[in-house]
């Protein structure tokens, strides 16, 4: 499988590309509030989606990807990181792995075509999953109370409360 080759050519240069995109969301006004999230912590979050794509893309259930977005959105709600911000982040960790495939010129030939949309295919269902699944845990934080910023409840139409 052509996608396969190309995720793991992803996580060969893992490192890079960590510390690249946190340069992006340091440098991107979308993100600007990702500044709020400890350094080490998004280190981690950004490395741990590039390291371990193939697990992401091909191993990982859609119960353990709702769970692990879930919690980041809980997390950044509670850390007072606007959802647009977050939502950006996620945008933009997904364009980058796409530039670093185009940039690196691996994607020529018919074959490599063929891997590139699949790729594409299961990138684009990861992180679309990834950010309404982020939102929701985001929500949910704010609905209980636990983000930085809770929702008054009283200040809602019935049918959401």
């Amino acid at each position: 499988m052509i996608a396969v080759r190309l995720v793991r050519l992803i996580e060969q240069h893992s490192d890079e590309l960590t510390e690249t995109l946190l340069e992006r969301f340091q440098s991107s006004p979308r993100t600007s509030d990702l500044g709020k999230v400890p350094a080490h912590e998004l280190r981690c979050r950004s490395s741990e989606i590039i390291h371990n794509l193939s697990d992401w893309l091909l191993s990982k259930s859609d119960a353990e990807v709702e769970r692990r977005y879930r919690e980041i959105g809980a997390r950044r709600a509670a850390q007072g990181v606007s959802l647009a911000h977050v939502c950006w982040g996620i945008f933009l960790t997904k364009e980058h792995i796409w530039n670093f495939l185009q940039r690196e010129g691996f994607l020529r030939g018919a074959l490599e075509i063929y891997g590139e949309m699949e790729l594409l295919r299961l990138l684009d269902q990861f992180f679309d999953r990834a950010v309404c699944y982020c939102a929701a845990g985001y929500e949910q934080a704010m609905m209980n109370g636990t983000g930085a910023f809770p929702i008054d409840k009283r200040s809602l139409p019935a049918a959401t409360v």
